[in-house]
């Protein structure tokens, strides 16, 4: 555990990382079933995948602090060995897979410091047989000792958030704690109902009206998910797929907003959603053109317009602009 971590309750425990999940809602284990599962099968899967991890595995990380360093801000975390053990449950070992792909990037200025360094950047492609596949890319910065463990953990977790699994935990924007002087926080707010498994399959649901502060006061109980609630969730599962630059940047062209929450037109959430989904494609296609070139084929084409790295792309023309140069580059090889 690193400094400006915890738990949410006490120490995990080898069970903890395994819930009984896969009985709650009636669903047999996958040896129960042939390669291909069926409509009722797979929503019964989603369903146990989308149940909240067992708060004894959760922790605690300070993503701000205040000026005075006396606060911090916290959001909840799951080990990727929880999202692992959840798999493992359901499917068994044998029943999905994963497969990494690792990639570099140029040298360029970072904006926090102004030092010249790279990216480490590692893509997962998460299979679980008879459900399908996902893919999601993680990075750090190369200067971190440990990049590539800490990239691709994040590129796993971002692809088993594709099936609902661990996606509740990007309903958290963070609370303030008092921290020490070593930012670690002095006491761990209680999560939410909804956020256990027992709340959530009991049918709680966080507030659709407005996103939460990591507090378990103020949350309400929803049943169902209306078309909206589910359009919003969706999109909101896209902010890390994206990155912040194109996230809120779509936020703010196609509905002048900077959280998907306040958008009352369903028609606008779908408008939202599908061009979050055209960028997702659009960085797939960026991938793989990149596999077959290299990284370094990347510098020229954001030097060209203007931009230090990926991360910086707020629309979709300069995305589709970085596919089409790196896909001309890639056919040259």
């Amino acid at each position: 555990m690193t400094a400006s971590n915890g738990r949410a309750n006490g120490s995990a425990t080898a069970s903890a990382y395994g819930p009984e999940v896969g009985t709650a809602l009636g669903v047999p284990r996958i040896s129960d079933h042939p390669e291909r599962f069926g409509p009722e099968e797979i929503r019964g899967y989603t369903a146990q995948l989308e149940i909240p991890f067992d708060p004894q595995v959760i922790e605690w990380r300070v993503t701000n602090t205040s000026h005075n360093k006396r606060h911090g801000q916290i959001i909840p975390y799951a080990d990727q060995r929880a999202y692992s053990d959840r798999l493992n449950a359901l499917f068994t070992p044998a029943g999905w897979t994963r497969k990494y792909s690792i990639h570099t990037s140029a040298n360029f200025e970072r904006s926090r410091d102004q030092k010249i360094v790279a990216k480490v950047l590692v893509t997962c492609e998460l299979t679980i047989f008879g459900l399908g596949s996902h893919s999601a890319t993680g990075e750090e910065w190369a200067d971190n000792d440990n990049a590539g463990t800490a990239a691709e953990a994040q590129a796993f977790k971002r692809a088993c958030s594709c099936f609902g699994l661990g996606r509740y935990l990007y309903y958290f924007e963070g609370v303030w704690v008092d921290v020490d002087e070593r930012k670690r926080p002095r006491s761990y707010p209680q999560l939410p109902n909804w956020a256990t498994p027992e709340g959530w399959v009991q049918g709680l649901r966080p507030n659709v009206s407005s996103k939460l502060n990591g507090a378990g006061n103020g949350v309400k109980a929803r049943n169902g998910g209306s078309e909206a609630a589910a359009l919003v969730k969706e999109i909101e599962g896209m902010a890390e797929l994206l990155g912040r630059g194109l996230y809120r940047g779509l936020l703010r062209d196609l509905a002048r907003v900077w959280n998907p929450r306040e958008i009352q037109d369903i028609s606008l959430l779908q408008k939202v959603l599908e061009h979050m989904r055209s960028a997702e494609r659009g960085f797939r296609r960026v991938e793989a053109a990149l596999d077959k070139t290299g990284t370094g084929a990347l510098v020229p084409v954001l030097k060209s317009i203007g931009l230090a790295s990926l991360e910086r792309i707020e629309n979709l023309e300069t995305l589709k602009r970085i596919v089409l140069e790196l896909e001309r580059a890639a056919d040259a090889f």
